[in-house]
């Protein structure tokens, strides 16, 4: 399977989405790749239920794919891309589970609160959530980044997440688990993009705090920290060149697929990982981050 992942690398052609972010999952050549054909659920998930914000598409519909495969219902939060959700609620239908669209902005508190409660109206009880929604504006100077895209860039990328968490501490208490998607650049940094890798930094940090801040709740915190990932934020939001050589700089040569980010989502939210809070999980291709 290593090899169909080369392959899907190599046959990527320049490409780029002129429709705003985070970008449409059906326009993307060749299309990601969200679960391994030979993946072996064990039940990991088996009625539990998970809410996940960005999960119409990349690495949010992974994990859902992957939740339905455990046996779990999952809630998909998304801003406006309703047909890569519909899609998304088919392989989770598909897999024998339930999955409820709510769509909307993250980064408005109320819409985060009231996600929450459709969730709770439509399962009963919520027990995962994965804050995974996030947009990035590339520059080539620090001095273009406005006051609006730091803004804009805080509030998806930050702000939502603590809105979620807040919204869905009650349900998650004795047992709950939080998941945040966090980014290799807050480790490394990016020159091109500045405001993001410091959301994704910051991610990191609210990650290791909320895990101290929970544990007498009952309620583990951890993250994962994608690197190069083929999603729809890549050609939404960079040049087509920039996209047929994307993630070709990591050690092993090629940009991951979803399907090898989302069993991290599997595991971190399972009982294998009951010892393990305020710790991520780093799928990036190699990079050390020296």
């Amino acid at each position: 399977m290593s090899q169909d992942y080369k392959d899907a690398h190599e046959q990527r052609p320049a490409q780029h989405q002129s429709e705003p972010q985070p970008g449409r999952e059906r326009a993307m050549e060749p299309e990601p790749i969200f679960i391994r054909e030979n993946y072996r659920a064990g039940g990991r998930l088996e009625g539990k239920v998970a809410l996940i914000t960005g999960g119409d598409s990349g690495i949010g519909r992974s994990a859902a794919l992957h939740y339905a495969r455990e046996g779990g219902d999952v809630a998909i939060v998304y801003l406006d891309e309703h047909d890569d959700a519909r899609d998304t609620r088919e392989l989770v239908e598909t897999a024998g589970r339930h999955c409820l669209l709510i769509a909307g902005d993250v980064k408005d508190p109320a819409f985060c609160r009231q996600s929450v409660q459709e969730t709770l109206a439509e399962f009963g009880r919520l027990d995962i959530l994965v804050n995974n929604a996030a947009q990035q504006f590339p520059v080539s100077d620090v001095r273009e980044i406005s006051p609006e895209q730091l803004e804009h860039t805080f509030a998806t990328n930050l702000y939502a997440y603590v809105y979620m968490v807040q919204s869905a501490l009650e349900p998650l208490r004795d047992g709950g688990v939080i998941i945040n998607t966090t980014s290799v650049t807050a480790f490394r940094g990016s020159g091109h993009l500045i405001d993001y890798s410091a959301a994704k930094g910051a991610i990191t940090a609210l990650t290791r705090s909320l895990a101290l801040a929970l544990v007498d709740e009952g309620i583990r915190v951890n993250a994962v920290a994608p690197g190069p990932i083929w999603t729809p934020l890549i050609p939404a939001t960079f040049p087509a060149d920039k996209v047929e050589s994307f993630g070709g700089n990591t050690p092993m040569g090629r940009a991951g697929q979803p399907a090898e980010v989302g069993p991290a989502y599997v595991f971190l939210a399972s009982e294998d990982a009951s010892y393990i809070t305020g710790q991520i999980i780093h799928p990036n291709g190699g990079d050390t981050m020296e």
